[in-house]
């Protein structure tokens, strides 16, 4: 890697680096040792939740000194407003800087997103590295179309305007030929599989994703209409990401 010139970390490029997170346990399967070489050599990071961002970088590497790093938290809670001092260990003191979320890829689905923006701003370098994303994990496994998908965060959470969305998403499947993909927190990932149920057309193709990469993994695409036997346990309280898709070709 070339090595810059004004920074005081001759092994790595200054800039802000995109550290994705395990979504388990298992870091050896899921992480490029490549992202452990860049870590060690980082002091200054933004993260989601400062004590999973510790435990995340102690499970990496032993080597890692926890007190000589330096942590700003950016989540649902931080004001914007008051993230402008953020950047200023790259932007001003030359050192690179990394971005934690809580699991899977930073700034996708995560407040990690508004720092990638100012460091653009402020033309700085951005650079992600590769990990785990359930969004393309899920799109992968799924069997649904993989060259137009749109992933569309978490629903409503009112009863009335969450089987309006659904109902939406459902048309842009079936008429756009589009993947649609949407998240929910895990406790009400069995109200969300109901909900689906009820609103949906029973020729609707599901694929619910869980879990991924974990020990618990699971993957599963079936028409609305045969989800309804399924024991929704299963999924509940684990992480999943929900696609839709419409009617596939019988085989």
């Amino acid at each position: 890697m070339n090595q810059d010139s004004n920074s005081n970390n001759a092994n790595i490029d200054l800039a802000l680096y995109l550290i994705p997170v395990t979504l388990g346990s298992a870091n050896e399967q899921v992480l490029p040792s490549y992202n452990l070489g860049i870590i060690k050599e980082i002091k200054y990071f933004i993260v989601e939740n400062k004590k999973s961002a510790i435990r995340f970088l102690v499970s990496l590497s032993k080597e890692i000194d926890i007190d000589s790093l330096t942590f700003y938290e950016l989540n649902e809670h931080t004001d914007l407003k008051s993230i402008g001092n953020y950047l200023e260990p790259l932007q001003k003191h030359k050192q690179p800087m990394g971005v934690i979320s809580e699991a899977g890829c930073p700034a996708v689905a995560d407040p990690g997103a508004a720092v990638v923006a100012m460091a653009h701003k402020k033309h700085l370098k951005v650079v992600p590295l590769t990990g785990p994303s359930s969004i393309i994990l899920s799109v992968m496994a799924s069997g649904f179309n993989g060259q137009s998908f749109a992933f569309n965060g978490y629903l409503p959470v009112k009863n009335d305007e969450r089987a309006k969305k659904l109902r939406q998403l459902e048309s842009r499947a079936w008429n756009e030929d589009q993947t649609q993909l949407f998240i929910e927190a895990p406790y009400r990932n069995a109200k969300m599989l109901e909900t689906i149920i009820r609103v949906c057309k029973k020729n609707t193709m599901l694929c619910i994703a869980s879990g991924l990469t974990c020990q618990n993994e699971f993957i599963k695409t079936q028409s609305v209409e045969e989800w309804k036997n399924f024991n929704a346990e299963t999924i509940q309280k684990v992480p999943a990401i929900f696609l839709l898709f419409k009617e596939m070709i019988k085989c």
